[in-house]
């Protein structure tokens, strides 16, 4: 079964505060379904219309966990807390093998 990848593109964070506690609460909200962060922090390089804002690449063992993860009331009280204190994008993709 294929791993799948949560993808978390920051454009903005507009609250350091409302960041601050979504950041204390998200990981122990995913742990439960595998989430390993692979890659955190400013892009290094951006090309191609990039920027190069905060990004986080996290793996789980197959696109159920991730989606299901994401889904998760915890993790809902995690976005609960961040409330419109980032403005970001979230993709879900799953991995080749």
């Amino acid at each position: 079964m294929p791993k799948a990848y949560i993808v978390f593109n920051y454009y903005s964070i507009t609250d350091p505060q409302k960041f601050a506690a979504y950041v204390k609460l998200a990981p122990a909200a995913v742990a439960p379904f595998g989430s390993r962060v692979l890659a955190r922090g400013t892009a290094a390089a951006a090309y191609e219309q990039g920027m190069k804002e905060r990004i986080l690449i996290a793996e789980f063992p197959s696109l159920e966990k991730a989606i299901a993860a994401y889904h998760s009331p915890a993790y809902k009280e995690a976005l609960k807390a961040l409330g419109g204190g980032a403005e970001r994008d979230v993709r879900i993709v799953e991995g080749l093998e």
